[in-house]
């Protein structure tokens, strides 16, 4: 009888250093907003919004592999707009804060590399480079970062001319990603993706590119495509695309 109550000592003993041995507590501390660092993906500059100790959090037997927002610039834009003008640091850290939002890694990649003249932007923009490639940029996206592969855990997004690669992204690659967003986007061609979780679109009154929303609004009506739909005040500027991505944001990785 003393051998047996020594022998299930031992064994709870065992069993309680390796489950202190291995927990892995993700939670432990409230999320503090990440930081933005340069990067090359692919041959395509990048900024990359990392959360906060990403490189202690992914390292070891109990790494973390967080969801993924791609989110695209506007024609004449370039990688690192959606952090200089966008406030993509200050809104992440108000939501963090308030527990609007879930941790992410956020990949914005130079979707519309600069041309010389505004003709040669718009073709170079609409050719269909960016789209075929984007399959192989974000395969090796995530083979150099942390990030989800399962479509659940995948979004893309963009303003305007971005908006505009956004749909096609996810119509010619239809249930790679989860949720996609389109703000203030070019709509002149009417695609969608056929069944997102979320497929949410935004424009102001004041844009230049309202009415061309609300025809493609009537195609995705006829061609019973759901989505959801912001209106807001105001035209094609930043403090519209700030809204729009916090809201976009809070709406993220939730099921």
């Amino acid at each position: 009888m003393r051998t047996t109550r020594i022998f299930v000592l031992l064994a709870t003993v065992a069993a309680l250093c390796l489950l202190s041995g291995c927990r892995c507590d993700h939670a432990a501390t409230p999320p503090q907003v990440g930081t933005v660092t340069p990067d090359t993906i692919n041959g395509v500059p990048c900024y990359v919004y990392l959360p906060h100790d990403y490189a202690k959090r992914t390292s070891g037997k109990c790494a973390e592999v967080f969801p993924v927002l791609y989110l695209q610039h506007g024609m004449y834009g370039a990688e690192e707009d959606w952090t200089t003008q966008g406030d993509l640091l200050g809104i992440m850290d108000e939501l963090l804060q308030a527990g609007q939002v879930k941790e992410m890694v956020i990949i914005m990649p130079d979707n519309c590399p600069h041309r010389p003249t505004a003709e040669e932007e718009r073709a170079n923009a609409t050719n269909g480079e960016w789209e075929n490639h984007f399959a192989q940029f974000m395969q090796d996206a995530e083979s150099r970062y942390s990030i989800a592969t399962d479509p659940a855990r995948r979004a893309i997004a963009g303003l305007s001319m971005g908006g505009y690669h956004t749909m096609r992204v996810s119509s010619l690659l239809d249930g790679e990603f989860a949720y996609v967003g389109m703000f203030s986007a070019a709509t002149f061609v009417h695609e969608a993706p056929t069944s997102p979780v979320l497929f949410w679109i935004a424009i102001g009154r004041e844009d230049f590119l309202y009415d061309d929303h609300q025809k493609y609004r009537c195609w995705l009506d006829e061609n019973h495509i759901e989505y959801a739909y912001y209106e807001s005040t105001g035209g094609h500027t930043w403090p519209n695309w700030q809204d729009y991505l916090g809201r976009f944001l809070k709406r993220l990785f939730l099921e």
